[in-house]
């Protein structure tokens, strides 16, 4: 087993969370069961996956929650491209955390192919 709470990509995905929230209490609140709700789902899908897959039995069960966790960080991303597309997000916080989201990317990445 693994320690998620030492992880790295586990304490950035928190970060993540409470970008995303901040973000998304701004959206309209017509909005709050519809796209705000989608993509609050979608970024608390992340560390929870990875805290999940690190508490299974084998690397590749951890890898699978991985996949999931990284599945949602792609959502997560459309999701605010389409909040933006609709203009309830700025461009300037789109890019900001479209950038958090790439480097959590890139580290998962790099951690399953280690765990291979």
């Amino acid at each position: 087993m693994h320690n998620y709470k030492e992880m790295k990509i586990w304490q950035k995905a928190r970060t993540l969370v409470k970008a995303v929230y901040e973000i998304t209490e701004k959206l309209p609140k017509d909005e709050l069961y519809g796209l705000t709700s989608q993509i609050r789902r979608a970024v608390v899908s992340v560390p929870a996956n990875i805290a999940e897959g690190a508490g299974r039995g084998t690397d590749r069960d951890f890898g699978h929650f991985l996949n999931i966790a990284r599945g949602s960080l792609f959502e997560l991303d459309t999701l605010l491209i389409l909040a933006k597309d609709l203009e309830y997000i700025s461009e300037s916080e789109l890019g900001t955390v479209s950038e958090m989201i790439s480097e959590i990317i890139k580290m998962m990445v790099s951690f399953q192919n280690r765990l291979v």
